[in-house]
């Protein structure tokens, strides 16, 4: 099969989902008011409730939600064969992803922009919103675990990606003051840091100088470095404690200072990205080499793919965005189906790229599969290969591999930075409400709530001990990431099926695909947590087996509550969907 066919399919169905399809929601489902005063103008405060150019606030909420998992998710799942992780991609996009990313978004601009863990309470009562709550808390803290080991790791590997990322930071705070203090347009401001930071990716990728490589400071992988930790892995300490420094100051910072212009440089990277890749496929013309499904894989890909690719088909996290960030930045309630969907939209065109970079990668069949030899081999290796792949790709445009494989991480690291920041954000909200709700008023405060945020994900990803040895906290918690996520987004698709049974709206486009995720989700974390990770299992994980365990009876319990909810006729509270009649 040629990659360039499967491109354009792909591409040609998430077009006319978002010009259709997701226009019938907006005006039929949704019934969007372009009067209505959003929550941004509402409770204006320039720090988290800000008013938002909807194309500024599109690029906010889509680097956040891109991150890393995106392109992670598919390039471990075409272990099973390209054509299974593929469908998953394309439907998932059109039908699940964009109904939830564009539900959690209005329901939340219709409720003063509440989290949707805030929301649960509204919809399924106060003790479902705290199970609620425990799960988004757990899970954001394994995204800043994941996502941190991620960035580190890559920063290890590409040391040529560390300078263009850090000249970033500067750049962003000047865009900020620049919009917001002087009134000045984003776009040219942004489109010349982006210049900068590529034009300092070519310089690193060929001056050895400006490579920031730890590793070899230390003398190199052999050689011993900080507390008797080996090279490898005083580099890593040293990056999270880095990163974790950045993220509580990028986490507690107004958005306009430095998520969003960040962010907006980020969307820009999004479309060279995109456009090097897909241009790329374009003039390689590349066959896809590896098999449309794998008999010999020893996992089954029923139910793990719908697990596995989670961000590019559907993810919760993303409902924890569009209620937690976006929502308290959209200008007006229309925007909603731009920033929400196409956003979503956005994801599934990153993903299948990301599909196609690792198929078409191998030169033969049996490479691919002496590559991808079992299912934990496809986990180890699938992000390493679509940077690999994607730097093959954009040969095609005559760009040496080296500078492409810098740029391909760069914007890896970038989304994945946007998404890490993002979530000790949200973090730092759920703390914050708990704090309240158990009565611990020092958890209420910004810098507190921050600090255990930072905090506890620092020692999430350092501490637990691994095959990989110091700092495999992230790795290990990725099998946990894929259920714990899905599991997220059933639950907000099934909070706002109930919000549209309580409007009177057609609510079967969000309880389809829940009912649907539910399924396939629940079933795949039984087998998990009771088959493989106990202590009857074939590999016990502790780790997985407790924070698994904890995630799986919370969300069963919240799912009996809201379908109990769901069956029963009742009256809309006061405050729920204000100013909606």
């Amino acid at each position: 099969m040629n990659g360039i066919v499967v491109a354009v399919i792909g591409l040609l169905i998430f077009a006319l989902g978002y010009r259709y399809y997701s226009k019938f929601v907006a005006e039929k489902i949704f019934r969007l008011d372009p009067n209505y005063v959003t929550p941004a103008h509402r409770y204006k405060d320039d720090v988290d409730f800000v008013p938002t150019n909807k194309f500024v606030l599109w690029g906010h909420h889509f680097t956040s939600v891109a991150g890393a998992a995106p392109i992670m998710g598919p390039a471990v799942a075409v272990y099973w064969g390209w054509l299974p992780a593929l469908l998953w991609v394309i439907l998932g996009t059109v039908f699940a992803a964009g109904v939830h990313d564009f539900g959690t978004l209005a329901l939340s601009v219709r409720n003063k922009g509440q989290s949707i863990g805030t929301l649960a309470n509204k919809l399924i009562g106060q003790r479902a919103k705290i199970l609620f709550l425990f799960i988004i808390l757990i899970l954001v803290l394994m995204v800043n675990a994941v996502f941190s080991w991620v960035i580190a790791n890559l920063f290890i590997s590409f040391p040529s990606s560390v300078l263009p990322v850090f000249i970033q930071i500067p750049l962003a705070i000047w865009i900020g003051y620049a919009v917001y203090k002087r009134k000045t347009k984003m776009l040219v401001p942004s489109l010349i840091a982006l210049g900068v930071m590529y034009f300092a990716a070519i310089l690193a990728s060929r001056v050895d100088f400006l490579q920031i490589d730890l590793v070899r400071y230390f003398g190199g992988e052999g050689s011993t470095g900080l507390f008797g930790l080996g090279a490898v892995n005083s580099a890593f300490l040293i990056w999270i404690v880095i990163l974790m420094v950045y993220v509580y100051f990028a986490s507690t910072l107004p958005v306009w200072k430095l998520l969003q212009p960040r962010d907006f440089i980020n969307s820009h990277q999004l479309v060279v990205g995109l456009a090097i890749l897909y241009l790329g496929l374009l003039f390689t013309n590349p066959e896809i080499t590896a098999p449309v499904t794998n008999p010999g894989a020893d996992t089954s890909w029923f139910p793990l793919l719908f697990i596995t690719v989670a961000c590019g088909a559907i993810s919760g996290f993303h409902g924890l965005v569009a209620s937690g960030t976006s929502s308290k930045q959209l200008n007006k309630e229309t925007d909603a189906r731009f920033v929400g969907y196409f956003g979503a939209v956005g994801e599934g065109t990153l993903a299948l790229v990301s599909i196609l970079a690792v198929v078409t990668f191998f030169g033969t069949k049996n490479e691919f599969l002496g590559a991808y030899s079992s299912f934990t081999t496809a986990n180890e290796i699938g992000l390493n290969t679509f940077v690999e792949g994607a730097g093959a790709l954009a040969s095609g445009l005559a760009i040496p591999p080296d500078i492409a494989a810098t740029i391909v991480s760069i914007i890896v690291v970038s989304f994945a930075a946007t998404s890490l920041d993002t979530s000790v954000r949200l973090m730092r909200y759920i703390i914050s409400e708990l704090g309240i709700e158990y009565n611990v008023p020092a958890f209420s405060k910004m810098h507190v709530a921050t600090s255990v945020a930072v905090i506890s994900s620092a020692i999430l990803v350092l501490l637990p001990e691994g095959s990989r040895g110091f700092g495999s906290g992230g790795y290990l918690l990725w099998p946990l990431f894929g259920t714990s996520n899905q599991l997220l987004a059933g639950i907000s698709l099934l909070l706002v099926s109930i919000w549209l049974k309580k409007r009177g709206s057609n609510y079967l486009i969000t309880l389809i695909p829940m009912i649907f995720l539910m399924f396939m989700t629940l079933w795949a974390m039984f087998k998990q947590v009771l088959f493989e990770w106990s202590w009857f299992g074939s590999d016990p994980a502790t780790l997985l087996f407790v924070l698994g365990s904890i995630i799986f009876v919370f969300a069963v319990w919240i799912v009996l509550t809201a379908f109990s909810t769901l069956t029963r006729t009742m009256d809309m509270p006061d405050d729920l969907d204000e100013n909606f009649k």
